[in-house]
């Protein structure tokens, strides 16, 4: 996440392909439709970048202005922002889909009712969504860790209540414990 709350990290650019000034697109959202031509961005440094083009077969993707390989070569490795304004907006959520910030901050219940923690972030490792949460300070007088890693899958998440901000998990203790 950015400092400026309503920023929201969308992907990351990677390594230069070919000549025209492709480049490799990292999503860190589950909208790739987001990612047309026309549409602006705004990286860590506060400038704006508009798609020139996208292709979301082989997530190569370029910027007006950084059609030729060695402007392109500028942007490795930077960081795309776009709003959450413009999320809710523009990316379409099914029946039971949200936003990963309807999560943050949201307290993380295991099935026997003990509080975890709460939700500082969410991680993409791979293809697995990870939430980052804060432990408890019941657990962390316990002497459990100040934080942990507990996978975004049906194993461990049953539920998030985005009304009542609370993600329901099952074996989030043990998650806990081994960390």
């Amino acid at each position: 996440m950015n400092n400026q709350s309503t920023l929201i990290e969308v992907a990351q650019v990677g390594r230069l392909v070919g000549l025209k000034g492709e480049l490799k697109l990292h999503l860190q959202c589950d909208f790739p439709e987001q990612f047309k031509k026309g549409k602006t961005f705004t990286t860590q440094k506060g400038d704006t970048l508009e798609v020139f083009s996208y292709n979301s077969a082989r997530e190569l993707i370029s910027f007006v202005g950084y059609q030729e390989r060695e402007l392109a070569a500028k942007l490795v490795n930077t960081i795309l922002y776009t709003s959450q304004e413009a999320s809710m907006k523009e990316c379409a959520l099914k029946e039971g889909e949200f936003f990963w910030f309807d999560m943050i901050d949201a307290h993380v219940i295991d099935a026997d009712g003990t509080l975890l923690g709460i939700v500082q972030e969410i991680e993409r490792i791979a293809n697995t969504d990870y939430l980052v949460i804060k432990t408890d300070n019941a657990l962390l007088e316990k002497g459990y860790a100040k934080s942990f890693y507990m996978p975004y899958i049906e194993r461990y998440i049953c539920a998030f209540d985005k009304v009542r901000k609370e993600v329901h998990s099952q074996d989030g203790l043990g998650i806990l414990e081994n960390s």
